[in-house]
């Protein structure tokens, strides 16, 4: 059984990779630098280099296998990360439909559903569609709110300031990229599922930006509040950054189209994953900002 996992140094593929390799499966691994794997996963894995943009290296990389977990390289600061998306997923879409890939396990989000008008997370959803498309198995996990987004603002944070532009009254799902992996991995040995599946991957409970403010304030023993600010003032912020108007759209589109969305999949004891948001933090976040 032949496994193949991108972006194996990542939070979520890392996981995969490790789990597998618990399993008794030797997984095959697709990266750029392969200096960036630890030397004892690197003497247990089947080794490709190259870059997932480069459709050519992917359906070599993919000849053959039974599975593939796809999580898309497409960075959000990207000039159009909508059509990279589309154009980079496209490679293991035409794999899969070319019968060189049996079933594909894809890292997707909440979101992805709508379709349209949701930013960056509507390359995701071209991504499905292709997978759709293809014939093979595929399996979609729309996963919530990464905790880790929350390194994003370490010095807002250290100074007790939550700062978003989302309702901040609004539960939604928030996971931890660990928690994903998890899943992932388990589809991945899994013969149990096949056709068109949905999955979303929802942590442990919905939450809201003051939720969240509460429970930092406690992981981190320092208050935090929320502070609200509006699309536009992320775009300036953006602008000021120097990202092109294309990414703008993008990272700001994400939280925009998601406002009051209700998740495909309901809150229930398979979407459900443990890992709460203050045992997170407290072990992760807390020493970064000690």
């Amino acid at each position: 059984m032949t496994i193949v996992v991108t972006t194996p140094t990542g939070r979520v593929g890392s996981r995969v990779v490790r789990l597998l390799l618990q399993a008794g499966v030797r997984p095959r691994v697709l990266v750029r630098d392969p200096a960036r794997l630890d030397d004892a996963t690197r003497a247990r894995v089947d080794v490709r280099r190259g870059d997932l943009t480069d459709a050519a290296f992917v359906r070599e990389a993919t000849a053959g296998a039974r599975s593939v977990f796809w999580v898309d390289p497409t960075p959000h600061t990207c000039a159009d990360p909508v059509e990279t998306s589309r154009r980079t997923g496209a490679a293991v879409a035409d794999a899969a439909r070319a019968g060189d890939v049996g079933r594909v396990v894809l890292l997707s989000s909440g979101g992805a559903e709508k379709r349209h008008g949701v930013g960056h997370i509507d390359g995701l959803a071209r991504i499905e569609e292709q997978l759709d498309a293809s014939g093979a198995d595929v399996l979609h996990l729309r996963c919530g709110y990464f905790f880790t987004n929350l390194m994003f603002d370490l010095d807002g944070l250290a100074d007790g300031v939550l700062t978003t532009s989302a309702d901040p009254h609004q539960p939604m799902p928030w996971v931890a990229p660990r928690d994903i992996g998890d899943v992932a991995a388990a589809r991945l040995l899994s013969d149990a599922w096949q056709g068109r599946v949905v999955q979303g991957v929802h942590g442990p409970e919905d939450l809201s930006f003051t939720a969240i403010a509460e429970i930092l304030s406690g992981a981190l023993g320092r208050p935090v509040r929320v502070r609200t600010v509006t699309d536009d003032d992320v775009r300036e912020t953006l602008r000021a950054a120097g990202l092109p108007p294309g990414a703008v759209e993008g990272i700001v589109g994400m939280t925009a189209g998601t406002r009051g969305l209700v998740p495909e999949q309901p809150r229930e004891l398979v979407t459900t994953t443990p890992t709460t948001l203050a045992g997170w933090a407290y072990a992760h976040l807390r020493p970064l900002l000690a």
